[in-house]
């Protein structure tokens, strides 16, 4: 156990929730850390939010300040998304006999300590939140998923009071605000050391490999392309830049492929007028050379509409060319069913594609698998994780003769010039929207970030 991650012996702790860890040289590091600001880009599932985000973070929270009402916090880029990583662990964690009486508040997502010191889980969706009252200090978890202007204008304030200190941790998200973020705090610790002085600001960086299993390594390594896998795993910054679908190889990708009327046939929408769009898959064996075959995703068709289109007409072209299927039809796509808003669900472009659909199939065949929407980056990633995958595995091909408006959107799709890896909407109009319906169902059937068994370490993300 860490020498910094030990409480004192008259707390009263749950079993199992204070275990050992394994012993890793940065992780120690960090543990004695004096800096008042600590940047922590380390990889997924390698530690991070269980020692930073939780046992540091108590620990702080029992030892309090020089201030009588010490206040704390622990952040993520939504309420949901923190008490999803945080809430339940912090009530398990935190020593009984510390606890307040009616100290533990479900509403407000607090804990009160018999010491005066409060723990607050907040989201930074609405990163006024943390304005108001001066903290003593807290956690900033996946940093690079929240606001750019979230830290300088909202948190950096909140903490001048009381000379607050605070963490970043979270995997990468390209070359962003936690980029930036990183690099000065690199920049600021070597600057302190050659003034002589303690850092305010300290980095630190680890990879996955290093405390997971190998056979989990492995195992992220046949799903991810090696772009998704060296940020994810490898808490890499990768620039990504040029082409979104960098994974895709006409020569490698590109085939006839078969189709069988009896087998689920499943369609992908996005929702235009100009381009009125959506994409035809079957799983199946993929020739992925002249010896082996690879079970995956056969983009066997297309709807492209290039002006003047809608949903009525989109549906109409996919009965009048895919009408004699056999099988079941499943549907994926845009969540927001079209509209302007991202507080639209299944809205009346779904409904629309119902009754066409469930009067030609009937509704006993015709299956919708709608989520809501997940960000651009991680979709995209996705789609080059089933194109290429580190283990040079392909899971995804395109029948040219059948959908050749698709090859062209995975060649010609570029990201936006100086971001983490948005797509460049206002390049070519014409492209982008097959890809990202495709998208969007590879993201609900095979997401980048997927869960992998235990390792030595207890892990939440």
């Amino acid at each position: 156990m860490h020498p910094q991650i030990k409480l004192p012996d008259s707390c009263i702790v749950p079993a199992g929730y204070w275990y050992k860890l394994k012993y890793h040289r940065e992780q120690s590091r960090l543990m004695h850390s004096r800096s008042r600001f600590d940047v922590v880009p380390a990889g997924r599932r390698s530690g991070k939010t269980e020692i930073v985000g939780k046992r540091r973070l108590i620990i702080r929270v029992l030892e309090g300040s020089p201030f009588p009402d010490p206040r704390f916090f622990a952040a993520a880029p939504t309420r949901d998304q923190a008490k999803r990583i945080y809430w339940n662990d912090l009530k398990k964690m935190f020593p009984k006999n510390l606890i307040a009486k009616n100290g533990i508040s479900e509403s407000r997502l607090t804990i009160r300590s018999i010491l005066g010191s409060e723990l607050h889980v907040l989201g930074m969706d609405k990163p006024e939140r943390i304005e108001g009252s001066p903290w003593d200090g807290g956690v900033l978890d996946e940093i690079g998923n929240m606001k750019p202007h979230t830290w300088k204008e909202h948190v950096r304030p909140a903490l001048s009071d009381r000379r607050g200190w605070c963490n970043f941790i979270g995997v990468p998200e390209g070359r962003n605000h936690y980029y930036d973020l990183y690099k000065d705090a690199i920049a600021q610790f070597y600057e302190a050391l050659k003034a002589g002085k303690i850092p305010e600001w300290n980095a630190f960086w680890w990879k996955s490999a290093d405390i997971l299993d190998p056979k989990e390594i492995a195992a992220a390594k046949r799903d991810l392309d090696e772009l998704t896998y060296q940020q994810e795993y490898e808490a890499s910054f990768v620039n990504f830049a040029g082409m979104a679908y960098y994974a895709f190889k006409e020569k490698l990708h590109c085939a006839r492929l078969d189709y069988n009327p009896k087998a689920d046939l499943e369609i992908c929408f996005d929702f235009n007028v100009s381009p009125g769009t959506a994409t035809v898959i079957q799983e199946q064996w993929l020739p992925t050379s002249e010896k082996e075959e690879t079970w995956g995703d056969g983009i066997i068709g297309e709807v492209y509409i290039p002006r003047n289109s809608n949903t009525v007409r989109v549906c109409d072209r996919l009965i009048s060319d895919w009408g004699k299927h056999e099988g079941n039809v499943y549907c994926y796509g845009d969540y927001t069913g079209g509209a302007k808003k991202s507080s639209a669900v299944l809205g009346s472009d779904w409904q629309l594609i119902k009754q066409k659909l469930w009067g030609k199939f009937g509704s006993d065949r015709v299956f919708f698998k709608v989520k809501p929407n997940p960000r651009e980056r991680d979709r995209v990633n996705s789609v080059n994780s089933r194109l290429l995958t580190m283990s040079d595995d392909v899971h995804m091909m395109i029948d040219p003769s059948r959908a050749p408006k698709t090859i062209k959107d995975f060649e010609g799709v570029t990201l936006l010039e100086g971001g983490s890896g948005e797509i460049d909407k206002r390049a070519n109009p014409a492209l982008t929207h097959l890809t990202d319906g495709l998208g969007y169902r590879v993201w609900e059937k095979y997401p980048v970030k997927k869960e992998y068994a235990p390792s030595g370490q207890k892990f939440h993300k």
